[in-house]
């Protein structure tokens, strides 16, 4: 069992959590250009004090975990810009800092807005190609090779303090598996979130009650659902793994729109499977599928890709996020 349990300690009291929404297109709201390999990362770089920025904006708007801004954030993609690997890792250590400082700042104003948790994102190793790849999960490494891609950033993450793991965004039974046994390794917990083919398979194919299995047997795994999935498939994805565990869900869906990798545009997604499980009802919005993923057992919900504050602050109310 990890020594940090604080999510665990929170969702065994019953808490039922508000997560906060996009990091990204918000910075790119304030003007940052992040059409680049490193995406959020970039802003590390140039501008760390608007990453702050976000991360309190989501926080005022009831926001009780934070995600970090390590999505992209690993040796091998700074390694690109000629940046070494101790100078990267600094990197993704500050994108806990700024977390913890904007969680500082809130509480020192808002006593009563506690407990609040800093989640270290860690992206896929998709998300460091940069194809659009976790959206579609035609990559292969052994487990070794997915450990060692991601040991360093993981390592930089818990050392700078990060409560829990953000392991999101994934499209791989195996890369996850490597993933639960990291968590293992670091005796830190962690949420699983993946990308979806249909509402009940994720992107590589796997059947979601297979996925269900992994948080079965791993302690470390305090909650498993979907990220950066169309708010079609979110019912689905939860009925089918509700079915198949009994662990926390979460669920953090886009605005409902799909990235092109290649053009680096979002475009209506296409009406798609909702076949997987129970709860096929289909809500126009992020605050109004609230209520729904509720009943189907989601404990942790938030907004992934072009959602906003103002989505969070929705979320937040139907949620009675403490």
């Amino acid at each position: 069992m990890p020594s940090n349990t604080k999510l665990s300690r929170m969702l065994d009291a019953g808490a039922n959590l508000t997560v906060d929404g996009a990091l990204a297109t918000e910075l790119e709201a304030h003007g940052c250009d992040l059409d680049d390999p490193l995406w959020s990362a970039k802003v590390l770089l140039e501008q760390p004090q608007l990453v702050k920025r976000v991360h309190r904006d989501y926080f005022r708007a009831g926001a009780a975990v934070a995600i970090t801004a390590s999505y992209q954030a690993t040796p091998q993609g700074f390694a690109r810009r000629g940046i070494g690997e101790e100078e990267a890792l600094e990197l993704v250590a500050l994108s806990v800092r700024l977390a913890d400082e904007a969680r500082s700042e809130h509480l020192a104003e808002n006593p009563g807005a506690g407990p609040l948790l800093i989640a270290g994102s860690v992206g896929p190793y998709g998300a460091y190609l940069a194809d659009g790849s976790e959206y579609r999960g035609d990559y292969f490494l052994s487990r070794n090779e997915f450990m060692e891609f991601h040991r360093p950033r993981i390592a930089a993450l818990v050392d700078a303090g990060a409560d829990i793991l953000a392991c999101e965004t994934l499209p791989s039974l195996p890369e996850a598996e490597a993933l639960t046994a990291l968590m293992e390794e670091f005796d830190v917990e962690g949420w699983l979130s993946f990308t979806l083919r249909d509402g009940g398979h994720i992107s590589d194919g796997t059947p979601l009650a297979r996925v269900a299995k992994l948080a079965r047997a791993q302690p470390s795994v305090v909650a498993i659902g979907v990220n950066c999935v169309p708010l079609e498939l979110v019912s689905p994805a939860l009925g089918a793994l509700g079915e198949a565990t009994d662990t926390p869900l979460i669920a953090y869906p886009n605005s409902g729109e799909i990235y092109d990798a290649v053009t680096k545009k979002w475009r209506p997604a296409a009406s798609g499977d909702t076949s997987g499980g129970a709860g096929n009802e289909q809500p126009a919005s992020l605050a109004e599928g609230v209520a729904l993923w509720r009943e189907l057992g989601a404990r942790l919900l938030g907004g992934c890709c072009r959602t906003t504050p103002e989505d969070i602050a929705a979320v937040a109310g139907l949620t009675g996020n403490p």
